[in-house]
């Protein structure tokens, strides 16, 4: 699959990764204009990149150990918080917030994965941490006052905002438990059954929700097109990349390069969907860059 070994592989892995997911939300918001709901487009997604984590999985299973049922619970856990999770709360988020404060408030995940290792190791945070969380937390806060000043509806940017930071958490519980899982099964394997995992659930969803399930699936054909790129070059391809990159580099280290995923997305949504650039919004997306820096920075 993808994934050579040397560091400049898992560089390159790591830039793949961050533009891949950063254009995702570019895409779900040039699909929302044409009347898709979130759960719909979700699922449209998650089916276009089926076949492709079906082949993976098939393939890097064929030969492999056997999984026990601690590791296909371990595996069903991961999917469900990490990409079914987080991409629901997501893809509700966005609906009511721009595609820049999403990138923004996902991008805190580095400071709760900190978070949540210090709950489980009972470690009293360091000064360069407590500084790094301010840092982030103070750029949210700008970006948010970004929106707010924006919006003629201040709930719905909270709404939004609640959604989204939900999302991170989700995402942030995903990156502490599967480093385990990512070595001991590899990198493909895991990344294609968390994936399958969150997959179903995410059709378990849209059938719960849809009064007309097949009818819901008529969609104007720009929807699949946003749908199949988001499917394969925003979900299939930055998350074997991801994966791949923390297998080489180390979750720090692919954090710092992930870093240049919500600068794209504000330069992206600006540029695409017309969202306004504010000194504030800048602001905000230079202090939450450099508390990722700074958490994410070996000591």
């Amino acid at each position: 699959m993808i994934l050579g070994g040397s560091h400049g592989a898992g560089i390159a892995l790591a830039i793949l990764a961050a533009f891949g997911f950063s254009f995702k939300a570019i895409l779900v918001k040039l699909a929302y204009p044409y009347g898709v709901d979130a759960i719909t487009l979700l699922a449209l997604r998650m089916s276009f990149a089926l076949p492709i984590f079906l082949w993976v999985g098939l393939t890097a299973s064929r030969g492999a150990p056997v999984l026990s049922a601690r590791d296909w619970l371990g595996i069903a856990f991961m999917g469900l918080t990490g990409y079914y999770g987080a991409s629901v709360l997501d893809f509700l988020g966005l609906q009511y917030i721009t595609a820049g404060l999403e990138r923004l408030i996902l991008f805190t995940y580095p400071t709760l994965t900190l978070i949540f290792g210090m709950v489980l190791t009972r470690r009293t945070p360091s000064g360069r941490e407590l500084g790094a969380l301010a840092l982030c937390y103070a750029g949210i806060g700008a970006a948010f006052w970004h929106d707010l000043h924006l919006a003629d509806d201040s709930a719905t940017i909270w709404l939004g905002g609640g959604l989204v930071f939900g999302s991170a958490v989700c995402y942030a519980i995903y990156l502490t438990g599967s480093a385990g899982l990512i070595l001991r099964l590899g990198t493909a394997r895991f990344a294609a059954l968390a994936t399958l995992a969150s997959t179903l659930a995410v059709f378990g969803h849209y059938f719960a929700v849809q009064p007309d399930p097949l009818g819901a699936l008529n969609q104007p054909w720009p929807v699949y097109g946003y749908a199949l790129a988001m499917g394969v070059f925003s979900t299939a391809l930055p998350v074997f990349a991801q994966s791949a990159a923390i297998r080489q580099l180390g979750s720090s280290r692919v954090a710092l390069v992930s870093m240049l995923g919500p600068l794209a997305t504000i330069v992206l949504a600006a540029w695409l969907l017309g969202e306004p650039l504010s000194l504030a919004q800048l602001l905000g997306a230079a202090l939450v860059l450099a508390g990722v820096a700074l958490v994410s920075r070996r000591s």
